[in-house]
């Protein structure tokens, strides 16, 4: 696998480009998440497709994520930025204008490869510092600007509606004004060069529950984004709150990177996630009542501890790596995101016939998670004890 290095010492790419451009790209993407699923009745789509909607896009954000470096690395940041940005226009042009099932798919799997193209783009930008402390700055900032920009597309669920096409063109709209700051700001790019990948061999040296909570991850994740809009339409009724809810999700998930980045160092990271899967499962069973204010709790918790796993995840991976091949291990865990986001939709559609059948998909994978998580500590707690008796 291909990857970038971080800048040299003399380099100093400026961040104004990929932070303006991501959180233009971050409403667009918050409010589409949500308008797809929603609007395919107005398009005379079956809501059964939702799930495979989902599946589909992050079957290319899978596909996508290895291949996108070389890209990178042969047209550079900004242009490679740009390419990404107008690949994913152009996929939701053509839903507009072909509003059929096998059409829908394509595109979003095409939207997905799109957004892995973006993600790897603003990341290694971001990631381009000369020290660990500049790097966690900087992506402090980037999950602000992506969880930030989420959680107010989210509200033009209910400002702008999912009828008609006025919706998917502020969408188009929002995405054409995300390439203007690399289109028009020259300065401060980054430039890339070639780094040491991780071998397939060496694989079995990562952490076992990064890879795992990585993966967890994507099955909560890929429901969430994919079926939960719909959930809460339909079976909750809240079809007038749905942007609202969404946004709690998000605003969750942005309010706990702090406490992860003050946590992390000070906990051991297999324990910490053990803890965020423990209150997401409880969190879910606030959606299980009527209480609004229980139901604002329950959704903020819940975005606040899905969002919670994927960083702790890649910074239990990196640990111990060295700084050659961070890169290449982050996208090895995408990889391990992706797995699951294509996997979660379609199996939290098989609980479907069950009374609130999501919350309880997303429990369970939760439990799972803490059990095995659990078993894991077990494990090598008990490994240590005849070298601690010795």
């Amino acid at each position: 696998m291909e990857n970038m290095l971080l800048a040299q010492p003399n380099q100093k790419p400026g961040l104004f480009v990929p932070v303006a451009g991501l959180s233009l790209f971050a409403l667009a993407s918050g409010y589409l998440m949500s308008l797809i699923p929603l609007s395919l009745t107005y398009f005379d789509l079956s809501l059964d497709l939702a799930p495979w909607l989902a599946s589909i896009f992050y079957l290319g954000l899978l596909l996508g994520a290895p291949c996108i470096a070389p890209i990178v690395s042969r047209i550079g940041h900004s242009k490679a930025f740009i390419l990404f940005l107008n690949i994913l226009l152009c996929s939701v042009v053509v839903m507009v204008l072909l509003p059929q099932s096998s059409v829908w798919l394509a595109a979003r799997l095409i939207a997905g490869i799109a957004v892995a193209g973006i993600f790897v783009v603003v990341e290694s930008w971001l990631l381009m510092a000369d020290t660990q402390k500049q790097r966690a700055k900087r992506l402090g900032l980037y999950m602000t600007a992506l969880y930030g920009g989420t959680a107010i597309g989210q509200l033009a669920v209910d400002y702008l509606g999912t009828t008609g096409n006025l919706p998917y063109l502020v969408v188009i709209g929002l995405l054409a004004a995300a390439s203007l700051p690399a289109l028009l700001v020259k300065r401060g790019q980054p430039q890339s060069s070639e780094q040491h990948s991780i071998a397939l061999s060496d694989l079995k040296t990562l952490s076992k529950p990064a890879i795992a909570g990585c993966l967890v991850s994507g099955l909560l994740l890929g429901p969430i984004y994919g079926l939960l809009p719909v959930y809460v339409s339909r079976d909750m009724g809240f079809a007038q709150q749905t942007g609202q809810f969404m946004a709690l999700i998000i605003l969750g998930g942005m309010i706990v990177q702090p406490l992860v980045s003050y946590l992390s160092p000070r906990i051991q990271k297999s324990v910490l996630m053990t803890a965020f899967c423990l209150v997401g499962a409880a969190a879910l069973l606030l959606l299980m009542q009527t209480s609004l204010v229980g139901l604002w709790l329950g959704f903020v918790l819940l975005g606040a501890c899905a969002f919670a796993l994927y960083p702790i995840a890649i910074s239990l991976a990196c640990d111990h790596l060295p700084s050659s091949q961070i890169v290449s291990a982050t996208q090895i865990m995408l990889l391990s995101y992706s797995v699951g986001s294509v996997i979660g939709p379609v199996a939290a559609s098989r609980f479907d016939d069950i009374e609130h059948g999501l919350p309880l998909y997303l429990a369970a994978s939760f439990l799972v998670t803490a059990c095995y998580l659990s078993a894991h500590l077990l494990a090598r707690s008990k490994a240590r004890l005849p070298t601690a008796k010795a």
